[in-house]
């Protein structure tokens, strides 16, 4: 009986790889603005078609515990005969390479659209870029089951940013599916029922295209679109098979963007189930696959097999933005909390980073420091949490907007920054965003509700996050995307806070911050160790004051009763990453090791740093 079973599963798995070989293949990605249900979709696909064990489609750390997609991730579910790869992308703008090169792999992309936000910032830069592709999207209108969706109102304005974007008269006709991502349903027309997701997944049968169907003969043609890394097998490369197939073991050529030509032979191929990787021995063009084997591969690069195939065009990636200092970390407590701490150390795994963070440019003429650019704050401090949770130990320098002269003209970066607020607050922000030099576009009120578009330098806007949210209670939304680099437009007048510097090196006790808590925030609190230098919390008003956080209360032989049950302290503001970023000024560090983050100047002692300032006037 179990001989017979097992024959039976043997014949099962033979007729499925059977069917596997000559199964249609359909590429879609799901693009969208942050947090308006590309993953939570995603795994509802999943979860649908059978995979209920694969979890989440954010299975880094980092993306886990910030409710947000960092890394374009693979997936591929079967329906119908059909295998559909899905590339889940990120929404946040600071990691729209991820999305850039992921558009250049795939057929179609599934637009999800939050019923009651509507199109965001993130929406309009993701869509321009498909429609440039020729690309016909599938539009999910997304969570009608909020309060406040207004699904038909919401439709009308995708169709709007279609027209605005220059969609042609194909791309204008997209097809609407009406979600809610969360429960795993979703409908063709708001008068149907809710029953499951087969509506979206009948919609994208019926208007993706097979991938490269019938062109297995043709000569081999993959591009790689993203690179993995395993322990065993070293780095693996993420491709799109256009025509051809591949091979395990066969010698093909590799394309590089620069013209030059190698070669490699092929050790493992890899295809998606869910989220798993399952090892095959062939792949056929269309198909999405990791190969092993290329040890120097470079996102962009075209596997050929011949060396007559042309390579594929280049990826193109919208340049970085901001750009800022990496420096080896020379505070007192240099070397007492993280494992790599060399300039060497530090070189080795920017490089590596380099890799496969292809928004990112790094800089490493200087003997002093490594020159890094990225497309955002967040982008950039994505990189640090990471790389100090591997155990690195480095300083950093305050982030400054990318100048570039052209033609004898000094240009920088703009943003748009669409702004949702109560109507209450729309004063306050109008006026702190004009004195950094915006100039608002577009403003819609309903419901109390206010709209505001804007055009601001990135020098504006960096800085800004944090008072936003103080000037709107938490209640705001603020997105921004870069729109373009535009002549430089003068200072800037911010408000500037002074900082409180630390004059001793000790331990910070309570009855000296009880003190100091008066004159601006602290960003300690007591016991912790700090040295000359260290940034222990800002002033209110714009100067810096050297203050000693160590002294205690001055004790005398006379009794008296009560006077320490008066010290209460507020809690410190917690300096993360981000924050330091953003509230870090130009003759400041940030500190950056496994354990903390702090802010430090520069020069740490109260004397060189007068010296330096007269040597400055």
């Amino acid at each position: 009986m179990e001989t017979k079973n097992q024959e039976n599963k043997e014949n099962q798995k033979n007729q499925e790889n059977q069917e596997n070989k000559t199964q249609e293949i359909r590429n879609i990605a799901i693009i969208a603005h942050v947090d308006h249900g590309k993953t939570t979709l995603t795994d509802a696909l999943m979860k649908q078609c059978g995979f209920l064990d694969a979890g989440t489609m954010d299975s880094n750390a980092l993306e886990q515990e910030r409710g947000i997609t960092i890394y374009a991730k693979n997936t591929s579910i079967p329906y119908k005969g059909t295998k559909i790869n899905i590339v889940d992308t990120p929404g946040h703008a600071d990691f729209g390479s991820e999305v850039e090169r992921v558009l250049r792999s795939i057929d179609t992309v599934l637009l999800v659209v939050d019923a009651q936000e509507g199109p965001m910032p993130q929406t309009r830069f993701v869509l321009k870029k498909s429609l440039e592709l020729g690309i016909k999207p599938i539009v999910v209108i997304n969570k009608i089951d909020k309060p406040a969706a207004k699904p038909e109102e919401t439709h009308e304005k995708v169709l709007e940013l279609f027209m605005e974007l220059g969609a042609n008269d194909e791309q204008l006709n997209f097809p609407v599916v009406y979600a809610i991502g969360r429960n795993g349903v979703a409908k063709k027309a708001l008068t149907d029922e809710f029953k499951d997701l087969t509506p979206l997944l009948d919609t994208i049968l019926e208007n993706v295209p097979p991938a490269s169907f019938g062109q297995d003969n043709a000569h081999l043609c993959a591009q790689v679109f993203n690179l993995g890394y395993d322990n065993f097998l070293g780095r693996l490369a993420i491709a799109r098979i256009y025509s051809g197939k591949l091979k395990d073991g066969a010698t093909v050529y590799v394309k590089q963007t620069d013209g030059t030509t190698t070669s490699g032979r092929v050790t493992k191929i890899f295809t998606f189930e869910g989220t798993s990787r399952v090892e095959i021995p062939e792949a056929v063009s269309g198909d999405i696959v990791t190969i092993a084997g290329f040890p120097d591969i470079f996102i962009g690069e075209t596997l050929c097999g011949s060396v007559e195939v042309p390579g594929m065009p280049a990826i193109k990636i919208d340049e970085p933005t901001i750009t800022l200092n990496f420096l080896v970390n020379n505070s007192p407590f240099a070397g007492k909390e993280g494992k790599f701490v060399t300039g060497r150390q530090i070189r080795d795994r920017l490089e590596k980073e380099l890799e496969i963070n292809v928004g990112l440019k790094v800089d490493f003429s200087s003997n002093e420091y490594f020159n890094v650019s990225g497309r955002g704050e967040l982008h950039i401090a994505i990189l640090l949490e990471n790389m100090r949770r591997e155990g690195f130990e480095l300083q950093v320098s305050q982030p400054q907007a990318i100048i570039k002269d052209i033609d004898g003209q000094v240009f920088e970066p703009f943003e748009e920054a669409t702004i949702d607020i109560p109507e209450e607050f729309s004063g306050t922000v109008i006026e702190k965003l004009s004195k950094r030099k915006g100039q608002m576009t577009d403003m819609k009120v309903k419901d109390g509700q206010v709209r505001m578009l804007f055009e601001i330098p990135t020098r504006g806007i960096l800085g800004y996050r944090g008072e936003f949210v103080i000037d709107t209670k938490g209640l705001g939304i603020l997105c921004s995307r870069m729109i373009d680099f535009k002549p430089y437009c003068g200072e800037i007048n911010k408000k500037e806070t002074g900082s409180m510097v630390s004059m001793m090196d000790g331990k910070a006790l309570g009855f000296s911050l009880w003190n100091l808590q008066d004159r601006g925030t602290l960003y300690i609190g007591p016991a912790v160790v700090v040295y000359e230098g260290q940034i222990i919390g800002n002033t209110s008003k714009g100067e810096d004051m050297d203050v000693n956080p160590c002294k205690g209360k001055q004790l005398s032989n006379m009794r008296s009763s009560g006077n320490d049950e008066h010290i209460m302290l507020t809690p410190p503001f917690e300096l993360s990453i981000e924050r330091g970023l953003e509230i870090m000024s130009d003759s400041d560090y940030l500190e950056i090791t496994p354990k903390s983050i702090r802010l430090r100047k520069k020069v740490l002692k109260a004397t060189d740093r007068v010296r330096v300032k007269r040597e400055v006037k």
